[in-house]
C-alpha cells in the first residue's frame, strides 16, 4: 500500500519539514509514504473562490490517481488512533492505495469532500496546514506503533 499525504501548500518552514521528515523516517517501508505539494491556485484579484477550489481539486485527483481519497477537513469524523490504526490495517488489507487530502487556503472543493471515501478531522479548529503536515505524520507513526505492538502508543 501507497499512503500519500497530497497538500495544497506553499513551501513549509523549517520546523515543519524537520518534524514531518522524522516521523516519516519511522513508517513502516511497506506504506511507501510521501508527501505531495500540490501548488495553490493564483489568487487575481476577484477570482472566485469556488474556481480556486475547483482548480486545486483537479490537480488532487490527478495526483491521487485511483487511490482511496481521505479528505481532512473540520467537517470529518474525529478518529481516536486506535480508530486510525485499524482502518490503516484494513485499507493495508485490502491492498489500494490511500491518498489523504489537504485543501488549500480556502479548504478542499466540496465536490472532492463528497467524493472522499472518508472525511478525518485533526480538531474541530482550523490549523495551519504546517501543523496539520506533522500531526498527521506522527499519528500515522503512532497508529503504525500500536499495530506492530511497539509501546510509543500509550493510550
Amino acid at each position: 500500500m501507497k499512503v500519500r499525504l497530497l497538500t495544497v501548500a506553499h513551501k513549509q518552514p523549517a520546523w515543519v519539514l524537520d518534524g514531518a521528515a522524522d516521523y516519516q523516517k519511522r513508517l513502516p517501508r511497506e506504506w511507501k509514504f510521501e508527501v505531495v505539494e500540490i501548488k495553490p491556485s493564483a489568487r487575481t484579484s476577484g477570482a472566485a473562490v469556488a474556481k480556486v477550489q475547483a482548480d486545486e481539486a483537479e490537480r488532487l485527483r490527478a495526483a491521487a490517481g485511483k487511490a482511496r481519497l481521505i479528505a481532512l477537513t473540520e467537517r470529518g469524523a474525529a478518529w481516536t488512533t486506535a480508530q486510525f490504526a485499524e482502518r490503516l490495517q484494513r485499507w493495508q488489507q485490502d491492498g489500494r492505495d490511500v491518498a489523504l487530502l489537504v485543501g488549500g487556503a480556502d479548504g478542499l472543493d466540496p465536490a472532492l469532500e463528497a467524493s472522499a471515501e472518508q472525511r478525518l478531522s485533526l480538531s474541530a479548529m482550523t490549523l495551519p496546514h504546517g501543523l496539520v503536515r506533522v500531526v498527521l505524520i506522527e499519528q500515522l507513526y503512532r497508529a503504525a506503533s500500536l499495530l506492530a505492538g511497539h509501546p510509543y502508543h500509550r493510550g
